[in-house]
């Protein structure tokens, strides 16, 4: 790809770094970290490499897309030590954590969908004013007790302000919006971890309609992902028959 082979089928460190528009010192630290096999010397000390140094540079770049920097390298240096079996595991860890992900998406989704247009602004007995609910009947509502919301409230995930007479938390619709959303994305088996942030991005966004555009990019960061994966596997695959 680009490599052009000296006599006797022999590459120099700058052959591999100019066909993949790398420094020669990021070659060195590719073979330094096992990502290339060992490679040969000359009697002068100067590193020698092969097509097979050039197939597992393409493996290697073709894998980091779709699987970070830490794990195409881990894959890498499991294939040049035999452990092929363990770099098989380090590509299913990755498969599973995209699956996870796109799992969370969908649970993204659905919770959103479940928040009908108005319903965020409904209110029971116990209302504060202005549409408001204090913290009871918004537990009942949403079929939670109440020491969930305070655990919400003490994660970030809500955010109700306090009646200067009372010192009750008064969840205003906003409030009401964004608990509904952790319900729903509590009862999809999110962490409170997760909700968090999103929520955030929710409030950022002046509200639900502005995170579609952020979920349509979630959505394609995903879907390319899965396709570097794919790329990766073909070239991984390559160089494990050029290994033989």
């Amino acid at each position: 790809m680009g490599e052009k082979l000296q006599s006797g089928g022999r590459l120099r460190p700058v052959d591999l770094a100019r066909g993949h528009g790398l420094s020669t010192q990021a070659v060195r630290n590719y073979a330094a970290a096992g990502i290339l096999p060992a490679a040969d010397r000359t009697p002068h000390g100067y590193r020698t490499y092969t097509s097979l140094h050039a197939g597992a540079l393409r493996a290697f770049l073709a894998l980091l897309p779709g699987h970070g920097h830490r794990t195409a390298t881990s894959i890498m240096r499991a294939v040049n030590e035999g452990a092929v079996d363990e770099a098989f595991r380090l590509i299913d860890e990755s498969h599973a954590q995209l699956l996870d992900d796109r799992r969370t998406l969908q649970s993204v989704e659905s919770a959103l969908r479940a928040l009908e247009p108005g319903a965020a602004s409904g209110t029971a007995g116990g209302s504060g004013t202005g549409g408001s609910m204090f913290i009871g009947p918004l537990a009942g509502k949403l079929g939670i007790r109440p020491a969930t919301l305070r655990k919400w409230e003490r994660a970030g995930v809500v955010r109700p302000r306090r009646d200067p007479l009372t010192g009750y938390r008064v969840y205003g619709e906003a409030d009401v919006r964004d608990a509904r959303l952790a319900h729903q994305l509590r009862r999809g088996g999110r962490p409170l971890g997760q909700i968090a942030p999103l929520l955030a991005q929710v409030r950022a966004a002046g509200g639900l309609e502005p995170l579609e555009a952020a979920l349509d990019d979630w959505r394609g960061r995903l879907s390319a992902r899965g396709r570097a994966m794919l790329h990766g596997a073909a070239e991984l695959e390559t160089y494990l028959r050029e290994r033989g």
